[in-house]
């Protein structure tokens, strides 16, 4: 073994010694070689690439917030609103309208519009609002239940009756979903579930407001639990199915 290593040593070290300093200065300062022209085809196909348009988040966040307003405005009045309207506390029909409206905004800007200088969404702060709507409109339904003469009521055996509520939500969370999976269609990568969430708890803050301003049910159960789970089903829902419709195949 050892003979078989020093023979090897000794005919790396002819080698060495057979080359001139002079040709290896020459070898050194000429030129590199040339590479080969590029063949007909491949120039006709480089020729026919055309520059890939960027992401505009904002610009998707304007198409998507108002193309939902539209369909949710068309449910609305598809249903018709609620009978007992005049009824309740001004204060608390608005105020909720809004909270329900910033619920939706807020988590479908988070997941569309990533931080100053970076590209793809900022899916932590996204997974941040998802927990914090899925929690608070359910609280919120329970605790903030105001009521008229002529409000509905469903007792708490009767909660089950709320699944048409449930399915309607989840209706009107349907454009917001889809038009985020179609604008984020090959940018989800880290946190993309998280990402994806976050479009189904604003979608379903959507439906949230479409039931506010739709059912006229004011029991604290079903507002909380029907009306605040549409929030948690549609975050569900999106998380599960979004990433993978917006892989690029």
């Amino acid at each position: 073994m050892n003979g078989a290593r020093n023979e090897a040593g000794n005919e790396a070290r002819a080698r060495e010694a057979d080359l001139d300093p002079a040709a290896l200065r020459e070898l050194a300062a000429m030129p590199p070689p040339l590479p080969p022209a590029l063949s007909g085809e491949l120039e006709a196909e480089l020729g026919k690439l055309a520059p890939v348009r960027t992401r505009r988040p904002l610009r998707q966040l304007a198409i998507l917030v108002g193309v939902s307003l539209v369909y949710a405005s068309g449910l609305v009045l598809a249903l018709t609103t609620r009978p007992d309207m005049d009824e309740l506390p001004m204060g608390w029909l608005v105020g909720t309208g809004l909270a329900w409206l910033i619920g939706f905004v807020i988590p479908c800007y988070l997941a569309l519009v990533p931080r100053p200088g970076a590209v793809t969404p900022r899916w932590p702060v996204a997974a941040i609002s998802v927990a914090i709507t899925s929690v608070s409109f359910v609280l919120f339904g329970l605790a903030v239940h105001p009521s008229g003469p002529s409000s509905g009521h469903l007792g708490p055996g009767e909660l089950v009756h709320g699944h048409t509520c449930l399915e309607r939500g989840l209706a009107a969370a349907i454009v917001p979903v889809i038009l985020g999976a179609i604008f984020l269609r090959g940018s989800l990568a880290v946190g993309s579930r998280w990402i994806a969430a976050a479009l189904g708890a604003g979608g379903g803050c959507l439906g949230g407001l479409v039931l506010h301003l739709y059912c006229d049910v004011t029991d604290g159960l079903h507002l909380g639990i029907v009306h605040g789970g549409v929030v948690i089903v549609a975050a569900l829902v999106s998380a599960a199915i979004v990433p993978r419709a917006a892989e690029v195949r």
